[in-house]
């Protein structure tokens, strides 16, 4: 588990979160394509309806506090947490709770972030403008390419061979290759009380925009909704288990930009707090 804990944190270091001491503290993690600063939104709106004061922790030195022989509010403590993540924060932060069995985290909120994978030009000529996306995997699906975080879950549904050859997270946390650790990442997002997974097809980058509920393209490319995907039916990494108990909320929101799901009042309110009270 080692090599994943290590992937999730390079992936972190050059990012910032949030943690906010509230009646449930949060944690709220920023995306690729901002810094912590575009979390300020949420976090005002957080500690306006929830919260008794909050507090920002720096990634880089503190970046271990994210893992649990670290963390002030120790899993098993009588301390229940939330989080919630966008974009690659979310992916993150879902990754993180499944590498700790005895984790405290209740509500987890993924707000459009791409869970199942990423494939298309929209997101990708944000980070690479010169790269296309059929042939990026020449790129991506090697051991120097596997240093960039967009890599580490760039899913082409065509090179799925490769995908899984060389991808060193995305395959792993999904449970797509098997590993001695594949029952821990199912058993401990099996733990939450509620996962709630939010996007829209107004999102803009996430590409399908499926993806933020775990649904995805196949080798078509027509998107394959995430309750008839293998994922989902042989019940992976816990879906359909938080499913069949009510615990999995999937939230389709029009008419939201990728870049607006965090910083939008209104979209927080509807989407984001009621499942944090």
């Amino acid at each position: 588990m080692q090599f994943l804990r290590n992937v999730i944190k390079w992936n972190l270091i050059l990012g910032a979160f949030t943690f906010i001491v509230s009646y449930k503290p949060v944690i709220i993690m920023h995306g690729i394509l901002s810094g912590a600063d575009s979390m300020n939104s949420l976090q005002r709106e957080i500690e306006s309806q929830l919260v008794q004061f909050g507090k920002r922790l720096e990634a880089g030195k503190r970046i271990k506090r994210l893992f649990p022989n670290d963390w002030k509010i120790a899993p098993g403590s009588n301390t229940s947490l939330g989080r919630s993540g966008h974009s690659q924060g979310g992916l993150l932060a879902r990754a993180t709770i499944q590498t700790m069995p005895n984790h405290n985290v209740k509500v987890f909120i993924s707000l459009s972030s791409p869970q199942a994978g990423q494939y298309g030009t929209n997101f990708l000529h944000l980070i690479f403008p010169d790269l296309a996306s059929r042939t990026v995997y020449e790129l991506f699906y090697s051991k120097v390419g596997q240093l960039t975080s967009v890599a580490n879950y760039w899913n082409d549904p065509r090179k799925q061979d490769l995908y899984r050859r060389y991808s060193v997270f995305l395959p792993y946390i999904n449970n797509e290759i098997q590993t001695s650790n594949s029952s821990i990442f199912r058993t401990a997002l099996t733990r939450l009380d509620k996962m709630v997974l939010i996007g829209g097809p107004d999102d803009g980058v996430i590409t399908p925009w499926q993806s933020s509920h775990f649904g995805f393209f196949n080798g078509s490319l027509d998107v394959i909704p995430f309750n008839e995907r293998e994922i989902f039916t042989s019940d992976a990494i816990g879906l359909k288990t938080l499913a069949d108990h009510g615990k999995l909320v999937i939230v389709a929101k029009p008419f939201v930009h990728h870049l607006s799901w965090h910083r939008n009042r209104n979209v927080i309110r509807e989407v984001i707090l009621p499942h944090l009270i």
